[in-house]
């Protein structure tokens, strides 16, 4: 059983690293799924304040990953229009992969000023750009995050190794 709960744990962070492409799947939650059921599985002594403080970054970086896109969009003059744009580009952009990710919520913000904004094209290419950054951060954001948790969760079954195997 214990076996059964570390590879499910496992597999939970490495679903947390696709999540952080994918706009679908929230990646660091995720992640820190997998340390919520390494906690439940008896061989490894995981502290409830290890937990309670990635818990508190998952959720940080979670609520980031709403805020930042907003602020370069908004930070390069965009509008609510461009943010939405943003978002509906990237979910265009996976079915294009693995450029329509990067390309798509650019495209997006554009047409989503353009259209709805009736901004010239050198306003809605400013706005389109804040939000591209903006989406950019808050993916290297909740990758980096992904990552380290992964790496955490390895470190913890790699300092147990005689009590699991």
């Amino acid at each position: 059983m214990t076996i059964f709960l570390l590879s499910l744990g496992f597999l939970f962070c490495i679903a947390g690293i696709i999540g952080s492409f994918l706009p679908v799947l929230p990646g660091p939650p995720i992640s820190w799924l997998g340390f919520l059921i390494m906690y439940f599985t008896p061989e490894i002594d995981l502290s409830i304040t290890f937990l309670l403080v990635t818990f508190g970054v998952a959720t940080l970086i979670f609520i980031l990953d709403y805020i930042v896109p907003v602020l370069g969009t908004k930070r390069y003059g965009g509008s609510k229009f461009g943010v939405y744009g943003t978002s509906i580009g990237l979910v265009v952009g996976l079915f294009f992969p693995p450029f329509g990710i990067i390309i798509g919520p650019f495209v997006g913000a554009f047409l989503g000023e353009m259209i709805f904004n009736k901004s010239n094209s050198k306003m809605a290419f400013r706005s389109a750009w804040g939000s591209f950054l903006g989406f950019l951060a808050s993916t290297f954001m909740k990758f980096i995050t992904a990552l380290v948790f992964t790496g955490m969760y390895i470190y913890k079954l790699i300092e147990f190794r005689d009590f699991i195997f």
